[in-house]
């Protein structure tokens, strides 16, 4: 009886120092992942707006050459990143981008699409964070996956805002890409995503495209 009162108390109060030391190390840790989180967003912000970046650099630095060469500005509900680097002759800029985020099948999908300054045309995008299945969803991280949107629109041909993501082997169209073979639920997720995104860019482009 006495030895298995000493195992239960003994047991409780290693639980009890191991919950104590993973809660401490979250803490401790918790800076260093926001300052890594908020570099791997900045890489693929630079990576669409055609901004050459030394990878390697470490968090602060990327934060340095960020603040030195990408103005962000409201929009709406939207966060707007310019490339100052690149201007017309007019002081406009050739290049913007909008982040995006939404659910995925497993997790939530997270990304940045740039554009031209009239808010049409696409330039790149990535999706920077995701759950997917890897193989499948998770093809959407790939470069194969994210090339298929250079070059589309956020509109119809008859100038209806919105985006589809097909069945794989299909006519695509001004405002449509090949979705991926074996991930329908995932395909429909980014569909969702960026067809909403389309229609919330074609709502407050006239406020910025002038």
């Amino acid at each position: 009886m006495k030895d298995s009162v000493r195992t239960l108390v003994f047991a409780s109060v290693l639980g009890l120092v191991c919950s104590v030391l993973l809660a401490a190390v979250n803490l401790y840790t918790a800076p260093f992942r926001k300052a890594n989180e908020e570099a791997e967003e900045v890489l693929n912000i630079f990576s669409v707006l055609d901004i050459p970046v030394d990878s390697e650099l470490d968090s602060l630095a990327l934060l340095e050459v960020f603040e030195e060469s990408v103005r962000v500005k409201d929009m709406g509900d939207m966060t707007l990143y310019e490339n100052v680097l690149e201007f017309s002759a007019a002081d406009e800029p050739l290049i913007v981008a909008v982040p995006f985020s939404g659910p995925g099948l497993w997790g939530p999908i997270k990304g940045v699409i740039s554009l031209d300054p009239d808010f049409l045309t696409i330039r790149g995008i990535s999706f920077y964070q995701q759950e997917e299945t890897p193989g499948l969803g998770g093809e959407i991280g790939e470069e194969w996956f994210q090339k298929q949107f250079e070059g589309k629109e956020i509109v119809s041909a008859g100038g209806e805002p919105g985006f589809r993501i097909l069945k794989p082997g299909g006519d695509t169209d001004s405002n449509s890409v090949d979705g991926i073979s074996g991930a329908t639920m995932t395909s429909e997720r980014v569909q969702s995503i960026i067809d909403g995104l389309a229609k919330d860019l074609w709502k407050e482009r006239s406020s910025y495209v002038q």
